[in-house]
């Protein structure tokens, strides 16, 4: 037992899970665990308290969790109460992992108060009563969230509002958290974009307004906002208006007074959110007060439906089109064409650039016909090593022959070995004879055991390799020119930046032979 505890107070408070506001507030928690540590610990030292308050139990990602978690690695913790079990966690394997493996491995003392458990002082029965009280608050947990999801549900075909965060241009309101308000600041600029693009102006040309007159985009507004807020669709270093975000905000029936709710559903407690089938949301009119006019509203779906082109993706689509993508940004690269000296020139460049202008990302162009030499030549390298391992196979396949001749002599010999012994017994060989003899099957059976070494060495090499990725190589010999089927058979992605002024392109195949 550790001269001094050194103890953590994990608090954890979470409607979603059920927690009732009294018995299990943060406050309640606290004090029941004072008062247990003035009864029941002598020498102590309270290191830290760690809230999460809004945070589930259905897994371990809570920032204050994670936090004492690594002040255990460092040493600072050696003890952790909480009031119950139930406060840790309510996921039965994330739990039973950390008290059967992590707090033993780490010298943890762990105490839940309320389920009378302490690891210092706990018997066998308590040890075997902990995993069953765990699967009980899991499957609490689960009950929970149905009987939430149907309350949310009956919340929503009423027409109230059940998200966590409003649509851009809405907040909650204070008196009802139900019901949306207009946020004016983010209001206007819902109307502007309505006004641009009725006005003519495409969803590109729009986002770059924006983007020039440094108005925040509707997740980076809610951040400075204080929102803990994520959009689980942008890519992670977007922070600038998009086309998709433009065109998301006028085809918002929110922005007509109507509640539209129910376009995302999660299958489990803890499982990812998907996009639901149109069908199946749920739309309730005139349940706030209209940013947009319905006459505006009904101008702007208009245009929508007349602007919308059908694509020949056959005639339109570029060699490396869906492979090749800007490293700084993470969105795909876009092709332009410009004529120089009557003579056309297609370059790909960053579509983050093109797109929203430069301060967005970097322009990281690359002149197509420089791509096709560079990817062309690392592909016929590619095969130029497929067919050296190919090579190496065809030698491994005699190799197999070669060992089993090999496996035969040793087994040959290993009998010749015993015969001779028998012989010596018998006296039909002398001292002399059967130790000369012995030596000589003796040198020729290391002899074999080496060759059959060196054959296993070259054999488990070959077998590593993927087989049929060299064939599909191997197929085409050498290549003189890309085309788009060749592209889609071998190539993965193909990445471009910018280092020290310098163009860098990183060319990834599905399968890298070396």
């Amino acid at each position: 037992m550790a001269n001094v505890w050194n103890i953590a107070i994990y608090l954890r408070l979470s409607k979603e899970d059920g927690d009732k506001d009294e018995s299990d507030s943060i406050s309640s928690q606290r004090t029941i665990i004072n008062n247990y540590i003035n009864k029941n610990i002598s020498d102590f030292n309270i290191v830290e308290e760690f809230i999460d308050d809004g945070y589930t139990g259905t897994n371990f990602k809570r920032p204050d969790f994670k936090r004492m978690i690594t002040q255990i690695d460092e040493g600072k913790i050696n003890c952790i109460i909480v009031k119950d079990l139930s406060r840790f966690g309510r996921d039965y394997i994330g739990v039973g992992e950390y008290l059967e493996k992590y707090f033993p491995a780490n010298d943890i003392r762990f105490i839940a108060i309320n389920d009378g458990y302490d690891t210092v002082s706990a018997t066998s029965n308590d040890e075997f009563i902990m995993p069953i009280k765990n699967i009980f608050n899991a499957q609490y947990s689960k009950d929970i969230s149905k009987k939430v999801k149907s309350s949310f549900r009956a919340l929503q075909n009423d027409g109230k509002f059940v998200g966590a965060f409003a649509s851009y241009g809405y907040k909650k309101s204070e008196k009802d958290r139900h019901k949306l308000e207009i946020d004016e600041p983010a209001a206007i600029v819902v109307r502007k974009i309505f006004e641009l693009y009725n006005s003519g102006i495409g969803k590109i040309r729009i986002a770059r307004i924006l983007n020039e007159d440094n108005i925040p985009c509707p997740s980076e507004y809610k951040r400075l906002n204080g929102l803990n807020y994520t959009n689980g669709q942008q890519i992670k270093l977007t922070k600038y208006w998009t086309y998709s975000t433009i065109h998301n905000i006028l085809k918002n029936e929110m922005y007509i007074g109507n509640m539209v709710q129910n376009k995302s559903v999660r299958r489990t407690v803890r499982g990812k959110a998907k996009k639901n089938d149109k069908e199946n949301w749920i739309v309730t009119k005139s349940t706030h007060e209209p940013i947009i006019n319905i006459d505006t509203w009904n101008i702007t779906q208009s245009l929508l439906t007349k602007n919308t082109r059908q694509i020949n993706f056959e005639q339109n689509v570029g060699l490396f089109a869906g492979y090749i993508f800007c490293e700084d940004c993470g969105r795909a690269m876009s092709k332009i064409t410009n004529v120089y000296k009557t003579k056309k020139q297609v370059t790909y460049i960053c579509g983050s650039y093109k797109r929203y202008g430069e301060k967005t990302c970097k322009r990281n162009a690359v002149k197509v016909e420089t791509l096709e030499q560079i990817v062309l030549a690392k592909l016929n390298e590619q095969i130029k090593i497929g067919g050296e391992i190919k090579y190496e196979k065809v030698r491994c396949t005699k190799n197999k022959v070669n060992l089993n001749k090999l496996e035969l002599l040793l087994e040959k010999n290993s009998r010749m070995k015993k015969s001779l012994y028998e012989d010596y017994k018998e006296g039909l060989l002398t001292r002399e004879e059967y130790m000369k003899y012995k030596e000589d099957y003796r040198k020729e059976e290391n002899l074999i055991k080496g060759q059959i070494e060196v054959l296993n060495v070259k054999q488990d090499g070959a077998e590593e390799r993927e087989d049929e990725w060299i064939e599909s190589l191997l197929k085409h010999r050498k290549i003189e020119k890309l085309d788009r089927e060749t592209i889609a058979e071998v190539l993965d992605k193909i990445m471009v930046t910018e280092v020290n002024s310098e163009l860098n392109i990183k060319v990834f195949f599905k399968i890298e032979l070396a």
